[in-house]
């Protein structure tokens, strides 16, 4: 374990930077925690951790801590489940491995996509990629920009909740490992893992506790309960489960820049649990002011 400095404040662990599906560059994205007052936050790109050196360059200037991180994607069956993996060894051969996949089969989920939308709608790859910069992991919320460019709909939002809804027809799932897979994988790595935004689809959607409990018993850290998409109906329920199985309470904005409306710092992780996190990680370090 690495040995956790102090904490003087609060920290958001779930934010994107260009490097995924954010509008930011990484050092941007450190910049505009500094403006919202925060002691620090984690880079959790999808399946990556290409935006980790441009943010940890910009420490010293922002005086922001960064605490490195990575938004692994699993799969329960047909449901996406995402896994908030800190303090990993980026160089973890299985890890890498398995992002890789992952990242490889998200491109040609992508162009699958892009190829049964541009049946209705003007739209093409060059589209998608005009949405991208060098090293993005490209995803859905690419598309959903390309078909803001050309007009088909206004919003990112707009896009997944018309165009991209699976009920449009459009969808197409990628490869991701199964959830125990997930956690075993970043605990392997000497990460820390926290299921993200378990919440969302309300208090009858939450994890089951058999599963939950296995995940505990794997390694998970904690749960993503302060988190703007969770359901209210749904916090009562996930804090009790945290409860039952020893699990942290963790909270973040998922911020994604321009391409979600959620705000930085909107919501945060008491440092506490900061430290009880970054005392647990031992494939990477934070890196501090």
């Amino acid at each position: 374990m690495s040995e956790a400095p102090a904490v003087i404040g609060d920290a958001d662990l779930h934010t994107h930077s260009t490097v995924s599906d954010g509008t930011e560059a990484p050092a941007v994205l450190m910049a505009q925690a500094a403006a919202a007052g925060l002691w620090g936050i984690a880079l959790t790109d999808h399946d990556s951790t290409a935006g980790w050196a441009e943010a940890a360059a910009a420490v010293p200037a922002t005086g922001v801590a960064l605490i490195p991180g990575m938004e692994l994607s699993t799969r329960e069956g047909f449901m996406s489940v995402h896994m908030l993996a800190y303090l990993i060894d980026p160089s973890d051969e299985r890890l890498l491995a398995e992002t890789t996949r992952i990242r490889e089969s998200r491109v040609t989920r992508a162009e699958e996509i892009v190829r049964r939308i541009g049946r209705d709608y003007d739209l093409s790859w060059d589209d998608v990629l005009a949405q991208t910069v060098e090293g993005t992991t490209i995803g859905r919320p690419h598309i959903a920009d390309a078909l803001v460019a050309r007009g088909h709909v206004s919003t990112r939002s707009a896009a997944f909740a018309g165009i991209l809804h699976p009920r449009a027809g459009y969808a197409e799932p990628h490869y991701a490992p199964d959830p125990l897979t997930g956690v075993r994988l970043i605990r392997a790595a000497g990460g820390v893992p926290v299921l993200a935004h378990p919440g969302t689809r309300g208090a009858e959607r939450v994890i089951p506790p058999d599963r939950l409990a296995r995940l505990a018993e794997a390694g998970l850290f904690g749960l993503e309960v302060d988190h703007p998409e969770n359901r209210a109906d749904a916090k009562p329920r996930l804090r009790a489960l945290a409860q039952q199985y020893g699990l942290e309470i963790t909270g973040s904005s998922d911020y994604h820049g321009a391409g979600k409306p959620n705000r930085l710092a909107e919501c945060t992780t008491p440092s506490a649990v900061v430290e009880r996190l970054i005392a647990e990680g031992r494939g990477s370090t934070p890196v501090l002011p």
